[in-house]
């Protein structure tokens, strides 16, 4: 897990090592960088990323345009640990779901 208070971090961070990320969960109002931009600039290093967003404010941004950024789910805050956690269990499996469905392969995760 890497937390990034930094502006611009995540981004570098991001592109350094995009393989190394299975999800980004980002707040949508940032100093100098919304969480949609976030998304945008992360999906242009690896476009299959799962980004959730947080938001306090839901007319920010809409589940339409969250979908045609490719951001995966919106969380309204505040929001629970236990909520947090089903949202994450379920944007991971989706995306296990469709991998397996391109690549006509069964991903299984280690449960160890």
């Amino acid at each position: 897990m890497s937390v990034c208070l930094i502006v611009g971090l995540p981004i570098v961070l991001f592109r350094n090592n995009p393989d190394e990320f299975d999800l980004v969960i980002t707040d949508m109002t940032m100093p100098n960088l919304t969480g949609d931009n976030l998304a945008r600039e992360l999906m242009k290093i690896r476009p299959e990323i799962p980004v959730i967003v947080c938001t306090g404010y839901s007319k920010k941004i809409s589940m339409d345009v969250a979908a045609q950024i490719g951001i995966k789910a919106i969380c309204d805050k505040p929001i629970t640990m236990e909520d947090l956690s089903k949202i994450v269990r379920k944007t991971l499996d989706d995306v296990d779901y469709i991998k397996s469905e391109i690549s006509d392969i069964q991903i299984k995760k280690e449960k160890h």
